[in-house]
């Protein structure tokens, strides 16, 4: 069969290539053409949008770059059109994902949605959108079955969280980390776009002088330039480790994370964390007027309360990570922190999500 899946963001490319993975173990015959990265380039297939062009984070920064998003939706209904898929799979990605949806069902394709749109938090009223446009919807938080069938009267599949799947595995790999440090380590997770990671390193770095005993290391992508990387270090003396986020928690002592998927991917490496988020005034204005969630982060969502402190927009401050950082470095709340974490994992399950979206799928 023919499949074209559309990724917009990092994290949908690692959960698309495993996808992609699993369908060819299931349809021999599996063909593939894609808006994803370098994870699914490596599973085959034909590339046609890299998620480095798509994605943009804020109300404000989609304002900004409204052409160019037209641009791609025009495209890719012609490209699907060209194509002629047997499926098309939706990655997260909903703002883009369910404008080509509706256009797609209306032309006769089957739509199949990974990763559910998050209105639990915001924008409920896509309910009737996803109930006239997808035709299959996988779900990976574990209320998000109930809270479509309970409230929305919509059937969907709950298929366990990607990320538990993937982090599993890299536990089980022995490799150890190339670098050697000389003292325990702070991982800095300031993002894998250049915007907010413009936003958050130079209140990351304010911090690193006032902790002599650790040594901070940042998570960097290397589809960001070194040169770009430096330009936002300046002379600062910080290491970077690049495409190595998962080795570099696995030597960590706690972390510093930009809120979003890596909050989880953190906390399954059971690594102590302070999340800390920062957009233009004018995003974060309209987010409060909208977003309708206690929490931003994955765990302290899915725990249903405060695991991990949250520090967003002003409260992002210098002085407050330092002090939020002394009181999480106590061996009593590292204790903590990790004794919860051990009940979020509990919550996700083990299941091999991948295969059983893909079985799912090619059995629809």
């Amino acid at each position: 069969m023919k499949y074209y899946i559309i990724a917009g963001e990092a994290s949908g490319d690692l959960h698309g290539s495993k996808i992609m993975e699993s369908i060819k173990k299931l349809d021999k015959k599996a063909k593939f053409r894609f808006w994803g990265g370098e994870k699914m380039k490596e599973i085959g297939g034909e590339i046609v949008k890299h998620v480095n062009q798509l994605s943009f984070m804020g109300f404000w920064e989609v304002l900004k770059n409204i052409n160019t998003i037209y641009k791609n939706i025009s495209f890719c209904k012609k490209d699907i059109n060209t194509y002629q898929p047997d499926k098309i799979i939706y990655i997260d990605f909903p703002g883009f994902n369910m404008v080509i949806a509706k256009w797609a069902k209306t032309n006769g394709f089957q739509n199949h949605f990974y990763i559910s749109p998050q209105i639990w938090a915001w924008k409920e009223s896509r309910i009737e959108k996803i109930k006239r446009d997808i035709d299959y919807l996988y779900v990976i938080l574990p209320f998000e079955k109930d809270y479509y069938k309970q409230k929305h009267d919509l059937d969907v599949y709950y298929v366990g969280h990607p990320l538990v799947e993937i982090i599993n595995k890299e536990k089980k790999n022995k490799d150890l980390f190339q670098l050697k440090f000389t003292k325990p380590v702070i991982a800095l997770l300031p993002g894998s776009r250049k915007q907010e990671i413009k936003k958050m390193m130079p209140v990351f770095k304010s911090v690193i002088h006032h902790f002599s005993n650790y040594e901070f290391i940042i998570a960097g992508v290397s589809n960001i330039s070194k040169e770009w990387y430096g330009e936002i270090l300046k002379d600062d003396k910080i290491k970077i480790v690049y495409d190595k986020t998962y080795d570099l928690l696995k030597s960590s002592t706690a972390a510093i994370v930009t809120s979003g998927t890596a909050t989880l991917e953190t906390a399954l490496f059971n690594v102590p964390q302070i999340v800390c988020y920062k957009s233009s005034l004018f995003s974060y204005l309209v987010g409060k007027l909208f977003i309708k969630l206690k929490f931003i982060s994955l765990v302290n969502i899915i725990m249903e309360k405060e695991v991990v402190k949250e520090l967003i927009q002003k409260d992002c401050s210098k002085r407050n990570i330092i002090a939020e950082l002394y009181q999480l470095l106590k061996n009593e709340n590292i204790l903590k922190v990790k004794k919860e974490y051990e009940i979020l994992r509990n919550k996700l399950g083990k299941e091999k999500t991948s295969l059983k979206v893909a079985k799912l799928i090619t059995k629809m």
